[in-house]
């Protein structure tokens, strides 16, 4: 398929600037409305500008909220048909794509994503007296309101926050500084370009909790580039793992029912009835609109039912600060169990072939085995001709024992 398991991402070329035209054309049938963002990249005013031409050409009418957080386009998707965002997410500056959102701001559906492809290839016009506008509208405006509504600072604090030279540039300082909380900025001018990698890992933002440390900071908040995404620092100025963050967030919301992914540890079953989807937000977010109180993906992509099925990090970067106003967030994760995970890969360009003999229905999906104490996934990856393995044990030895059985499913795969 054309999509990917977060909307269509590929390096910037013909094929992309093509497929824009296409996709824009297709989200106009019907005379229908479409809210349209983009990230700071600096191919994205291009593509945008060739799907506002797609959606014209059908019709349709293009409501233009220029550069904005990929959860704000999908929060105003409430007021139109759809929501189409311009963006590689969190790859390097020489990506770009298109995300898709439904009007509850749950991303495209498999069989929706199949049916937008297949429409490409035979695209409808309008005559010339019945082509679609354009709008400017300010999407900013509901989005951040909807969030302060559902948040309240009881204590002011110091918060560092870093957007990577993303999207989350043009809204996450300016929420928090209106719930009152005290923010430093570091990397929050939208750019076109990252003054480090865009994906918020612990590996690329050493400088931080230095900075965490200096200021006596509650916390720090992290972007990658359209902001859908979300990681933290804590008081202490340690980076805080996906796990303990999914975690944070569903105790101290109180959630019973957690949608989380299949490589996401097993200590959030330890306080919730836990649903566990493939790989991607988007799945999470499927899974959402018919059970789960919270949900999210160790990645950092956070989703609030009660505001969208986006995953949304303005909105958990408010909630954190919300959490940091009532709990020491560093004695919270101390109090977190840690069990030991372990993650190897192998390239190899036959990784599909390889998954699919071992049993995969969909290879980037992969194949995960589970016992009482611990578990392994085997997976294709959806961007690297790569396989994943990743395993975790209530001790090092049954982690490095589940690592070992996922590799050796491997080598099956590879003399079957």
């Amino acid at each position: 398929m054309l999509f990917g398991s977060s909307g269509i991402r590929r390096r910037f070329d013909q094929t992309l600037i093509d497929t824009a035209f296409r996709v824009g054309n297709v989200l106009a049938a019907g005379s229908s409305e479409v809210i349209l963002g983009m990230d700071t990249r600096t191919t994205s005013p291009l593509l945008s500008y060739i799907v506002i031409s797609g959606i014209m050409s059908n019709g349709g009418t293009a409501q233009v909220a220029g550069i904005v957080p990929t959860p704000t386009v999908a929060f105003s998707s409430r007021f139109t048909t759809s929501g189409c965002m311009i963006t590689a997410s969190h790859n390097p500056e020489e990506y770009n794509g298109i995300k898709l959102f439904n009007p509850d701001g749950s991303s495209f559906t498999k069989a929706q994503q199949q049916e937008t492809e297949d429409a490409l290839s035979s695209l409808t016009y309008s005559d010339w007296q019945h082509l679609g506008k354009e709008c400017t509208v300010d999407a900013r405006i509901p989005h951040k309101k909807a969030i302060l509504d559902r948040v309240t600072i009881e204590r002011q604090a110091t918060v560092i926050v870093d957007c990577g030279n993303g999207a989350g540039s043009t809204l996450t300082p300016s929420l928090l500084a209106e719930t009152g909380v005290k923010t430093v900025l570091l990397n929050c001018n939208p750019s076109g370009t990252f003054a480090r990698p865009s994906e918020p890992l612990a590996e690329y933002l050493g400088y931080l909790g230095r900075i965490v440390v200096k200021n006596e900071a509650s916390c720090a908040v992290v972007h990658d580039g359209d902001a859908d995404r979300m990681m933290a620092f804590d008081n202490r100025g340690r980076y805080i793992g996906g796990d303990h963050l999914l975690m944070l967030f569903a105790r101290y919301l109180g959630a019973k029912r957690v949608v989380t992914t299949s490589d996401a540890s097993m200590i959030i079953d330890e306080i919730a009835d836990v649903h566990r989807t493939p790989v991607g937000d988007a799945y999470v977010s499927e899974e959402l609109i018919s059970w789960g109180d919270f949900g999210g993906e160790p990645s950092g992509a956070w989703i609030f039912p009660q505001i969208s099925l986006c995953p949304d990090g303005p909105f958990a970067a408010a909630l954190l600060c919300e959490i940091a106003g009532e709990w020491n967030i560093a004695e919270e994760i101390d109090a977190m169990p840690n069990y030991p995970v372990l993650r190897e890969s192998f390239k190899t360009d036959a990784a599909r072939e390889i998954l699919s003999s071992i049993g995969a229905t969909n290879p980037t999906d992969g194949i995960r085995f589970s016992d009482e104490d611990g578990w392994y996934l085997v997976r294709a990856s959806g961007t690297e001709p790569k396989i994943r393995v990743t395993a975790e044990g209530r001790t090092r030895e049954k982690a490095k024992a589940m690592l070992e059985k996922g590799k050796e499913l491997i080598r099956q795969g590879k003399t079957a």
